[in-house]
């Protein structure tokens, strides 16, 4: 290894040393009031669920390992960064999810409406459906519960849960949840009746839409599997990426692959289907039964 690749892995791992070190030597205070900088840095760390933090930590350890033996210094990026976004490049992403989550809301809805038919009050027939609620609803559906047991007003429990839900199909369920638990008027299973029928449609919507750009996924995952394979392919290539090992080589190397998985989001992000804007806030009940 000459003194140049020395150098540069020497500086990116003193760095990395000298940034650890600092974030363990911040005091993170134990009273309430503005977090630091180190301990807003810590919480964020603790919010990234462990597979990827091991995935992370996994990569730059065979990062560093690849760079002290072969001289790559970028493996300490390109490692962490591909075992992390490989994956979600060749998933399916988040549509199979909000499609079993819309089933539930038209599920429960449906069930929510059959219950008010029998002559329950609302509040009585949301702390019923969660017997009967489906899975994917079912924590939500227990903190509403949960709310109203503690005599939270139901207007805020509802808002509440629409935040839960995060969806703009949960906040029209809601949003008629509210009116009719202001109003408190007969009609209200009608109306979640209808909504539930045009949940259902949306569901089927959103399957032939997810059937439709399955051709864009399926190029997408083909497209990083051959460029995952090429590049390591041509790291034993020899004497083809040798003008790639010089550290001036190694950052348009890096720049070249910036540019390609910029590319690869994109495709990926073609194959998601846009979800619609939400439309109720948490404050909003609240600031309406005000006096």
């Amino acid at each position: 290894m000459s003194l140049e690749y020395a150098a540069l892995i020497g500086a990116g791992l003193l760095g990395f040393g000298l940034l650890a070190l600092v974030v363990g030597l911040i005091k993170v205070s134990a009273f309430p009031g503005r977090p630091t900088g180190g301990a807003r840095l810590l919480r964020r760390w603790r919010r990234v669920p462990s597979r990827r933090r091991i995935l992370f930590l996994a990569g730059l350890a065979a990062g560093v390992a690849t760079a002290l033996l072969s001289g790559w210094a970028i493996a300490i990026l390109v490692f962490p960064a591909a075992l992390l976004g490989v994956p979600w490049l060749l998933g399916r992403g988040d549509e199979l999810r909000q499609i079993s989550r819309l089933k539930a809301m038209e599920e429960w809805t449906r069930n929510l409406a059959g219950v008010l038919v029998a002559g329950m009050s609302l509040e009585q027939a949301l702390q019923r459906s969660l017997r009967s609620c489906p899975p994917p609803l079912h924590k939500e559906v227990a903190r509403l519960v949960g709310a109203l047991s503690a005599r939270t007003p139901t207007p805020q429990a509802l808002a509440r849960f629409a935040d839960d839900l995060d969806d703009a199909t949960g906040d029209q369920i809601v949003a008629s949840l509210i009116l009719g638990a202001k109003r408190q008027g007969e009609g209200l299973a009608r109306v979640l009746q209808d909504l539930a029928e045009s949940v259902s449609e949306e569901v089927k919507a959103r399957q032939q839409v997810d059937a439709s750009r399955a051709a864009n996924r399926t190029t997408a995952r083909g497209v990083t599997l051959i460029a995952v394979f090429m590049v390591a392919a041509l790291t034993f290539a020899g004497s083809y990426i040798a003008p790639y090992r010089t550290p001036v080589g190694q950052v348009v190397a890096l720049v070249i692959l910036a540019v390609f998985v910029g590319i690869l989001v994109q495709l990926r992000l073609m194959s998601r289907t846009p979800l619609p804007p939400r439309f109720l806030k948490a404050d909003a009940p609240s600031a309406e039964a005000r006096p």
